[in-house]
C-alpha cells in the first residue's frame, strides 16, 4: 500500500520573535493612536476589532493586512506611509546595528516621542472647531516657514569684511 504525501507550499518560518518591521508598523499604530487620545478599545470599536487585537498589532505579535492598514490609516488620519517611516531602504539612511534596539539617545532626539509634542498635539485636537484647528494649522506653518527665511537671510548677510557668515 502506497501512502500519498501531501505536498504544502512553503509559507513564512515560524519563529518565536515578530517581525521588526511588523514591530515598527505596530508601533507607529500606537503612537498615533496616542497622539490623537484614543483607546485601544476606542480604535478598535472604529475598526471593527477587539480591543486584545488592537494590543497585538500594535506589538506586532500579529501581522496587519493591506486592506486593516488602509482602514488604519483613514481612521488615525495619516497616510499609509506614515505607518512605515524611517523604514524605506531607498531613502533611508542604513541602520547601523539592524534592527538592534536603538539607543535612548534615539529616543529622546525623535521630536514625536517628546513630551511637548504629545501635549501640543493633544491640545490641538481639543479644539473643537474644525475652521480653528485649520487656522492654527496655516498659522504653524507660516511660523515655520519664517523662520527659515529669517535663518537664510542671517546666513546671506555680509559681515563687516564683506564675507557671508558660516552656517551655525
Amino acid at each position: 500500500m502506497a501512502t500519498s504525501q501531501i505536498i504544502r507550499r512553503p509559507g513564512r518560518p515560524k519563529s518565536d520573535q515578530p517581525n521588526p518591521i511588523d514591530v515598527q508598523v505596530g508601533a507607529r499604530v500606537r503612537l498615533r493612536r496616542n497622539m490623537l487620545g484614543l483607546s485601544q478599545e476606542k480604535l478598535g470599536e472604529a475598526i471593527g476589532l477587539t480591543f486584545q487585537q488592537v494590543q497585538k498589532y500594535e506589538r506586532g505579535a500579529n501581522r496587519i493586512g493591506a486592506s486593516r492598514l488602509h482602514e488604519l490609516s483613514r481612521v488615525l488620519d495619516v497616510p499609509v506611509s506614515f505607518f512605515f517611516d524611517d523604514m524605506d531602504p531607498v531613502r533611508a539612511p542604513a541602520i547601523p546595528g539592524g534592527f538592534a534596539e536603538p539607543p535612548a539617545e534615539a529616543f529622546e532626539s525623535d521630536p514625536l516621542r517628546k513630551r511637548e509634542t504629545i501635549e501640543l498635539i493633544e491640545a490641538y485636537f481639543a479644539i473643537d472647531d474644525a475652521t480653528v484647528r485649520r487656522r492654527l494649522f496655516e498659522l504653524a506653518k507660516v511660523l515655520a516657514a519664517e523662520g527659515v527665511r529669517a535663518l537664510e537671510k542671517a546666513r546671506e548677510r555680509p559681515t563687516k569684511r564683506g564675507r557671508r557668515q558660516d552656517p551655525a
